[in-house]
């Protein structure tokens, strides 16, 4: 460590000096010039004699200025309060100091080891009494002493008996040496002072002293170095186990200790008391120079499991230092980084028809359950919506929120993806393993979109995860315990799928616990304006485009339209419009074609009353229920009962979000027969 450069010794001065004095400086014989100049100094004399130091006569005309009586030989002392928190501020000095002062009173048995801070504040002291810890030496406080006067000067200083102020120093006929403590910046910290017996006290004193200083500054910073690695270590976001050579611990940090579950009095013991795993001995000390993320699971002592990636670094002196990273605290990096996080709330979902509402209101519900759920509706009505709103009203709420299209995964990677892979599972794997989804999921809420496009063999490893709360990676033999909150949607009829061997039915029951219908735009037709409105802000302000509102026609056309692709398409030619607009309102003109010439409703009086189109749907829906009823979910009979085929009598179950089994399994679904005629008609 760097400190300041002090002479070793006494300067050629100081040896003048001391020569001119004679033997007596030394031997402890009265120094008579000595007393003689503190004497005038005593009288108001200004003129410095000649037989005194300038640096002594200086500090002796101060101590005089500033009243202090050199009869009273009382220290003064520093608050009770004020040593505690000053001791325990200095802790590192001390610790480091206080070595190194026992081994200097080795040099002076007879003599005096004192420490202060650079206040003057003694804080530690060995050897003869003489100084009490919290007693005050500045020089302003206690006359003329040699700490006090080192502080004043910030260097290596000594002071005779008769050059020190006060009569109870000077009678006491030991002399001093004082050298700094200095930091690697070379600031003062604190002072370190030997008091010896004139016979102990030699012209090499001041350099044993000022070395003893310069050993308690490297002390300190190597002991300062110690605990700010300790504190990093400390506050890695991972645990640390340091092994000895025969595999037993010598050191783990806070980390791993929490990962653990346990304290420091595992020292000493054998890794494999923390858990039991795979991680043999034999791996950690023979094999593990080049161990790199291995993943590994630890069996704790309360029989919970720990999943941890595992390093090991091998040391010199043939320990080991084992590095464990949680699996959870990766994958919480890795879902920010990939942005698994549900934005929309019940509250963002815009619509204020009874058929939304309806829908909102079972949702509410559904967030207030942990049960699996799913979510029925065609495509582009905003299932994945609704999804993000229950996430985010749960008590999972603050857990990630992970979104799967299962139609979008190529079939022969949907397991790979869902549930991860090992290393060498397959060709083009990845190195190391990869975790899947539902580990990505862990703690929060895994959204399976289109899970009627899921293959048997997914269908097969889902249902052990919704059983069993496991899930195993594509070629591994353990499995990883989660915990996932499922919620599942679809466009596809999932009963008549069930019915043509498409689906199993154990899984569809599973999934069926809670579920609810997103209603198709034609049937919320209020809404569209209000949707309509909405698009048009949010794309005008991200497209810098001062269009403000639909012209009416154009808005009558909008309202009049049948949306095959529902919210979706809404927002695609609101979209497109805004883009295309000239004016401050979105004219006809600016709409898709297909739209203005919709057979349908190809203009705006031959748009069909709201309240007719809601009556006749009522009245099918009506019968087809009362058929489902009768029949306890029978298709075959039902639709012999409607005079129907069973092919037309899905494709009405579809478009008004009907399942068999709401009527065929008793207490399988949050809506009854009559909660869910309560619930669909108003849609209509």
């Amino acid at each position: 460590m760097p400190v300041n450069p002090q002479p070793m010794a006494f300067s050629a001065q100081d040896l003048d000096y001391i020569t001119a004095l004679g033997p007596a400086s030394l031997s402890g014989e009265p120094i008579a010039e000595l007393d003689q100049a503190w004497q005038a100094c005593q009288e108001g004399r200004t003129a410095r004699p000649a037989g005194v130091r300038q640096v002594i006569w200086d500090s002796w005309r101060r101590s005089v200025e500033a009243g202090l009586d050199p009869d009273d030989g009382s220290y003064r002392f520093v608050a009770p309060d004020i040593l505690s928190a000053t001791l325990a501020d200095n802790r590192v000095l001390i610790a480091a100091a206080a070595e190194v002062m026992r081994g200097l009173l080795a040099y002076n048995p007879r003599g005096h080891i004192n420490l202060t801070d650079a206040d003057g504040t003694t804080l530690y002291f060995c050897g003869l009494d003489l100084t009490p810890v919290g007693s005050r030496l500045l020089e302003s406080v206690q006359g003329t002493n040699c700490t006090g006067l080192a502080i004043a000067e910030d260097r290596l200083m000594y002071v005779l008996a008769e050059e020190n102020f006060g009569t109870g120093l000077r009678r006491r006929r030991m002399h001093c040496a004082a050298a700094p403590i200095r930091d690697d910046q070379g600031k003062t910290l604190a002072m370190l002072t030997l008091t010896a017996e004139p016979g102990w006290f030699h012209f090499h004193t001041l350099g044993t002293v000022q070395a003893a200083a310069e050993a308690v500054s490297r002390q300190m910073a190597l002991q300062t170095l110690l605990e700010e690695q300790q504190t990093v270590l400390e506050v890695l976001n991972e645990g640390l186990v340091v092994l000895d050579e025969r595999g037993r611990i010598k050191a783990l940090n806070g980390y791993a200790r929490q990962l653990f579950r346990v304290g420091r009095d595992l020292l000493g013991s054998p890794f494999q008391c923390l858990g039991q795993s795979e991680l043999s001995a034999e791996i950690l000390m023979r094999g593990g120079e080049g161990l790199r993320d291995l993943d590994c699971t630890f069996e704790l002592h309360d029989r919970s499991h720990l999943a941890c990636l595992v390093s090991v670094c091998a040391l010199e002196q043939g320990g080991r230092v084992v590095s464990l990273r949680e699996n959870r605290r990766i994958r919480e990096i890795t879902r920010r980084i990939i942005g698994t996080q549900a934005s929309y709330t019940f509250e963002t979902i815009q619509g204020t028809s009874r058929a939304i509402q309806d829908a909102l209101h079972l949702g509410r519900i559904a967030s207030r359950s942990d049960s699996t759920t799913l979510i029925l509706g065609e495509s582009g009505t905003g299932k994945e919506l609704f999804a993000q709103a229950i996430h985010n009203a749960s008590d999972r709420c603050s857990g990630p929120f992970v979104a799967v299209n299962c139609g979008a995964i190529p079939r022969d990677l949907v397991q790979s993806e869902l549930f991860g892979h090992v290393e060498g599972a397959f060709t083009g794997s990845a190195r190391g393993g990869s975790a899947g989804k539902f580990e990505l999921a862990d703690g929060g809420t895994i959204f399976l979109d289109e899970i009627g496009d899921m293959s048997f063999d997914a269908q097969v490893s889902l249902l052990r995860v919704l059983q069993e709360g496991e899930v195993t990676r594509v070629g591994a033999k353990k499995s990883r315990q989660v915990d996932v909150r499922i919620i599942a949607a679809t466009h596809r009829n999932l009963s008549q799928a069930v019915a043509e061997g498409a689906f199993r039915e154990d899984l569809y029951y599973r999934l069926n616990v809670l579920n609810l219908t997103v209603p198709p735009l034609r049937m919320r037709r209020d809404d569209i304006p209000l949707l309509a409105r909405h698009f048009l802000g949010r794309c005008a302000r991200s497209m810098r485009k001062s269009v403000q509102g639909i012209a009416p026609e154009a808005l009558e056309i909008l309202a009049a339209y049948g949306w095959p692709g529902n919210v979706r398409e809404l927002e695609n030619t609101i979209e497109r419009a805004t883009n295309l607009a000239l004016t401050e309102l979105i004219q006809v003109a600016d709409l898709p074609l297909e739209i203005k010439q919709s057979p349908r409703h190809s203009a705006p009086g031959s748009v069909p009353q709201p309240q007719a189109a809601q009556d006749l749907g009522t009245h099918e829906m009506n019968a087809i229920i009362a058929a489902l009823k009768d029949t306890g979910g029978n298709i075959r009979l039902a639709a012999r009962q409607l005079n129907v085929s069973r092919g037309g009598l899905y494709n009405k179950m579809s478009r008004f979000g009907l399942s068999a089994g709401d009527f065929r399994v008793v207490g399988s679904s949050i809506l009854r027969s009559d909660d869910l005629q309560r619930n669909i008609d108003p849609m209509l």
